[in-house]
């Protein structure tokens, strides 16, 4: 089972990916992680990716399509027992690209779980991440900025993929528990 975890920045993404990898057993890419790497390590990618994440801006998507293909041939294996995207995708030229390469390794997304987080306790959450992460993109002016890009290149997705009767809305104001609870629900439902 392929799936695509949905939401704005600080709506949790990262810690239910977690809960879902223990739980069904699956491979996690996460867009953020590859970039925020290839930004220490100094590479090409970084260096170009650093002068986007650091204004609050969405990678192009050539370059985020770019990054996911040379993954998928590194490690075709991933997509045997299943993947959870992470972070990606974020426009919808990036969700028709992803079809196109599952759909060339004989598979497709299956779910998408969208946490649906109101904007303050977004802002509040990233605050708090950037204060015990040290994380220097945390900072309440890009903050403001990713989440205004969330809202008009992002958030389309969430349309687009109810539209493919895929999206799976989670109400992510909750404790993460309970916001797995609901996860868990709606992906065994799925899956049986």
């Amino acid at each position: 089972m392929n799936i695509v975890i949905f939401g704005a920045p600080g709506s949790g993404k990262g810690t239910q990916s977690e809960k879902m990898i223990e739980r069904y057993g699956l491979s996690h890419i996460s867009t953020g992680e590859l970039l925020r790497d290839n930004i220490a390590r100094g590479t090409h990618l970084g260096q170009v990716a650093n002068q986007y994440i650091s204004q609050g801006l969405l990678i192009p998507d050539e370059l985020m399509i770019e990054v996911l293909s040379e993954l998928f041939k590194e490690k075709p294996s991933m997509l045997e027992k299943g993947v959870i995207f992470d972070g990606f995708p974020r426009t919808i030229p990036q969700a028709e690209a992803l079809s196109t390469m599952l759909d060339a390794h004989g598979t497709k997304i299956h779910a998408v779980v969208g946490l649906e987080v109101d904007e303050d306790e977004l802002i509040r959450r990233i605050l708090e991440r950037g204060k015990a992460s040290g994380r220097a993109d945390d900072n309440l002016d890009t903050v403001r900025k990713r989440l205004d890009v969330y809202h008009k290149q992002t958030a389309p997705l969430r349309d687009y993929y109810l539209a493919a009767g895929s999206y799976h809305a989670i109400e992510g104001n909750r404790t993460v528990d309970a916001i797995f609870d609901d996860i868990s629900k709606s992906l065994d439902e799925y899956k049986s």
